[in-house]
C-alpha cells in the first residue's frame, strides 16, 4: 500500500472508529467482543482498501464487512478462555438515561440476529432502507419487514416501562 493510501485508510479509521465501535456494541451487547468485531473489520478493510476505496460508498462497504464479522463471531463454537480476572469498573450512577439505555440494550440482544441487525443499521447507524439492504446482502422487502418485526418486538419487550407520556415508568 502507498503512503497515500496509508494516511487515507488512517484518516477514515479515525473518523469511523467511534461509529464502527458503537454499531458492533449494539450488535453483540459485549464492549469486548464488540472491539474484537470491529479490529477484525478493519483488518479485512486494511487488506482490500484499495477495493473499498474505490467503492461508490465506502461506509456501506465498511459496515458490510462488520456485519460479516459479527455473524461470523456468532458462528464460532469453540470456548472462550479467560486469561486475566476482569478489572473491576465503577458503576456509573443510576439515571433515566442509563436505565432507558439498558432497556433498549436488553431488548435489543432479545431479538434475532437480522432484526437486532436491521434495527441497529437504520435507526443506529441512520442508514437507509436500500443502504441496509445493500450492507446485509438482503433485498429491500426483507429489511422492511425485519424493521416492522424487530421493532413490534421492541414494543412488547419495552411495553409497560414507559409511560404514555414518554418517561419511564417506576
Amino acid at each position: 500500500m502507498s503512503v497515500d493510501e496509508d494516511r487515507e485508510y488512517s484518516d477514515y479509521v479515525s473518523a469511523a472508529l467511534d461509529r464502527l465501535r458503537r454499531t458492533a456494541f449494539l450488535l453483540c451487547g459485549d464492549v469486548h467482543r464488540a472491539d474484537d468485531i470491529v479490529q477484525a473489520t478493519l483488518i479485512a478493510v486494511y487488506a482490500r482498501w484499495s477495493k473499498v476505496r474505490a467503492a461508490g460508498n465506502v461506509d456501506g462497504y465498511v459496515h458490510r464487512i462488520l456485519m460479516r464479522r459479527y455473524i461470523d463471531e456468532q458462528r464460532k463454537g469453540w470456548a472462550r478462555v479467560l486469561l486475566t480476572w476482569p478489572a473491576t469498573e465503577r458503576a456509573a450512577k443510576p439515571g433515566r438515561d442509563l436505565e432507558d439505555a439498558d432497556a433498549i440494550a436488553q431488548a435489543l440482544k432479545s431479538l434475532s440476529r437480522g432484526q437486532r441487525a436491521v434495527l441497529v443499521l437504520r435507526f443506529f447507524c441512520d442508514k437507509s432502507v436500500e443502504e441496509t439492504a445493500a450492507i446485509l446482502g438482503c433485498s429491500t422487502g426483507t429489511v422492511k419487514s425485519q424493521t416492522a418485526r424487530g421493532l413490534a418486538a421492541m414494543r412488547n419487550l419495552l411495553n409497560g416501562q414507559w409511560t404514555a407520556a414518554g418517561t419511564r415508568s417506576a
